[in-house]
């Protein structure tokens, strides 16, 4: 039974991009290669591997962040460590991407990036409000339920004034 289908969302689509961005990147290698471009007399040769070598990597890096969140989906559990840096990662690199997007491509890239974005978040928030232990009642009203290491509670105020003292 699937609880959550927010994680394997995640996976299947950064997988896709993974394919997406390397294959553009590696189409643009191709072009580049055979049409003999330079830009600011830079070397052809250069570019087109360079451009192939980043789409390798990057594409590599969104598959990772797809491992990532395929895991968190088959353990059902929130990432930890290592693995919540990279989801963390990909969702800043989604909003910078979708900052890009919107300036060089417009809406509709800009819209797919934020909807990885807000996927990824979601992923993250999701899993992470999971963990977190809930109050209880008693914890909200002071009456010991609380955490045993705090202090006890205060002793509520006296209603009237304490009586003078007399003089022998």
């Amino acid at each position: 039974m699937v609880r959550r289908p927010v994680a394997w969302i995640v996976a299947v689509v950064l997988f896709a991009e993974a394919l997406g961005i390397a294959a553009l990147n590696w189409f643009m290698g191709v072009v580049v290669d055979r049409q003999n471009m330079s830009l600011a007399g830079m070397d052809p040769d250069v570019m087109s591997t360079s451009s192939k070598i980043g789409g390798i990597l990057f594409g590599l890096y969104f598959a990772l962040c797809a491992l990532v969140a395929l895991l968190v989906a088959l353990r059902d559990r929130a990432p930890a460590g290592l693995g919540r840096v990279l989801l963390i990662s990909a969702a800043v690199v989604h909003g910078l991407l979708g900052a890009f997007a919107w300036g060089l491509l417009r809406w509709p890239q800009f819209l797919f990036m934020v909807v990885v974005l807000a996927l990824i978040v979601l992923l993250l928030m999701t899993y992470d409000a999971q963990e977190r232990p809930a109050r209880r009642p008693q914890d909200a009203k002071g009456d010991g339920g609380g955490d045993p290491a705090s202090p006890p509670p205060a002793p509520p105020a006296p209603v009237t004034p304490p009586t003078a003292p007399t003089a022998p």
